[in-house]
């Protein structure tokens, strides 16, 4: 098993009744790009969710690098070396990209932001600050706002933000969403090389995209897994065209 680093075992989870993720059980390889896909409603978000424990599990366990994380604190989780992105861009809008890098960065060490004292104090994050930028075509932004950044460059700050917190394992919750076709084929080249050297689990609707980068598919409807393997034997499977005939939200 020291080659699965994230794996789940009978996850579910109910809502007043309504059983949104049921009995769902992936193992994620190291080093690999892992895509959760399906319809809408199918539980993706959901078991992203549970998974970073932004959710309680109704039952299953989760489990990363063999350890039982089940109970574990999200707080507690992103120390231990997996961090997560959101559908919805979570930087800090009035904050420069090189502030929110170097707020990242400074999440990782423990320290507080001092956002009083002068610009100098971030004098030993400098070299890193500049590195992530660099990596995902931001250095020619560093004293902007990130609120005044075009909407696929606040994608890309905000997976530099997430790299920032130096995770072994990246989970990406709809990277592509909203992103214009340039935009979709430059977060995906980084994407890519964010996964030369870690793990990366990621929600996508861009099928596409999800076709050019993963390892391996996991097809989630309603709740359960309908399928896994590799996009050529994904493609061949009958059964997922039929899946994405559902409607709903998830």
């Amino acid at each position: 098993m020291s080659d699965i680093v994230l794996r789940t075992e009978g996850l579910t989870k109910d809502f007043a009744g309504f059983t949104a993720v049921s009995d769902v059980s992936i193992a994620v390889r190291r080093g690999t790009i892992h895509a959760l896909i399906g319809p809408n409603g199918a539980g993706k978000t959901t078991v992203f969710n549970l998974i970073t424990r932004f959710l309680p599990v109704t039952a299953g366990r989760i489990f990363y690098k063999d350890r039982d994380i089940t109970r574990e604190r999200p707080a507690a989780i992103a120390r231990l070396g997996m961090a997560r992105s959101f559908q919805i861009s979570a930087v800090f809008p009035h904050l420069t990209v090189s502030e929110n890098i170097g707020l990242a960065l400074q999440g990782r060490t423990g320290k507080s932001f001092r956002f009083w004292l002068h610009e100098s104090t971030l004098d030993p994050l400098d070299r890193r600050i500049e590195e992530l930028a660099e990596a995902f075509h931001l250095s020619g932004y560093m004293h902007t706002p990130a609120a005044a950044l075009a909407y696929g460059r606040k994608r890309a700050l905000e997976i530099a933000t997430t790299l920032a917190l130096d995770p072994e394992v990246v989970l990406l919750d709809e990277p592509m969403a909203g992103l214009a076709e340039d935009d979709i084929d430059r977060v995906a080249a980084m994407i890519k090389g964010v996964a030369s050297s870690r793990t990366v689990l990621m929600v996508e609707h861009n099928i596409s995209v999800v076709a050019r980068l993963s390892d391996v598919i996991t097809v989630l409807t309603r709740g359960r897994v309908l399928a896994e393997g590799p996009y050529a034997e994904i493609s061949r499977n009958p059964a997922v065209p039929e899946a994405y005939m559902g409607t709903g939200h998830g």
